[in-house]
């Protein structure tokens, strides 16, 4: 069996990936491919930590214009979607055998832990993935910048931005058949090109702490199993 050549990694899940293309809310069979993918490389050797997105349910900046919430009560609701997430994963990946905790940027004390750095990476180095919650308990903040955040935070060796495209194009592969799919770009490469596959403070926080960065589909199978290896897959960002 092939081994990580990382020690800790930090892999970011859209809601989108906790439900059909397209659907929303949580699929079981989404739910349990997603967390047989995540033991699959946890039995590969790293640490993995993961942050969730809560697509599924709501995005904060345009359900607010949506719906005329004010933008920071939309975020607050994103962040409570993105427990609804943790929680569901965390009970599929310990039904595959696999300890897992909950840590929360926000105080939902039923259901989660807080996020305490130290506590979170005691629970690492007794073999648990950590699902991080709560986004960074701040509204106007995206969950990109949460995973760079804890990524840096956690001193991980690779984050993994799990998406529902091959990797960054040049634009949007939906609607230009001639988009180009990069195989490598710098940081500074996403800032000066405009690039909006990831939100640019994460890249910033990424860039400062020096932790590359994979964009990858994380609906083809294998492709996760292939970056923790260092196998070339989707665009690296570094």
């Amino acid at each position: 069996m092939a081994k990580s050549k990382y020690n800790r990694v930090l892999l970011k899940l859209s809601g989108e990936s906790f439900c059909e293309p397209g659907g929303f809310g949580i699929n079981g069979d989404a739910l349990k491919s997603i967390a047989e993918r995540i033991t699959d490389i946890s039995k590969l050797g790293p640490k993995v930590a993961i942050v969730v997105g809560a697509g599924n349910f709501l995005r904060g900046e345009a359900f607010s214009e949506a719906s005329h919430i004010p933008r920071n009560t939309a975020d607050y609701m994103g962040m409570l979607a993105t427990i609804i997430n943790a929680c569901a994963l965390q009970e599929m990946l310990e039904k595959l055998g696999q300890p897992t905790r909950v840590l929360s940027a926000i105080d939902v004390a039923q259901v989660c832990e807080p996020f305490i750095r130290r506590r979170a990476i005691r629970h690492l180095e007794r073999g648990r993935i950590i699902i991080l919650a709560g986004g960074t308990g701040n509204p106007f903040f995206t969950t990109d910048t949460c995973a760079a955040l804890r990524a840096s935070e956690l001193e991980v060796d690779l984050l993994v931005k799990a998406t529902k495209v091959e990797g960054v194009y040049s634009d949007d592969p939906n609607k230009n058949p001639d988009a180009k799919l990069f195989e490598k770009l710098s940081y500074n490469d996403i800032l000066t090109k405009n690039l909006r596959v990831i939100d640019h403070s994460a890249i910033a926080l990424c860039r400062d702490n020096n932790i590359p960065i994979v964009v990858l589909n994380i609906f083809k199978e294998g492709n996760i199993t292939k970056a923790i290896c260092n196998e070339k897959v989707g665009t690296l960002i570094s």
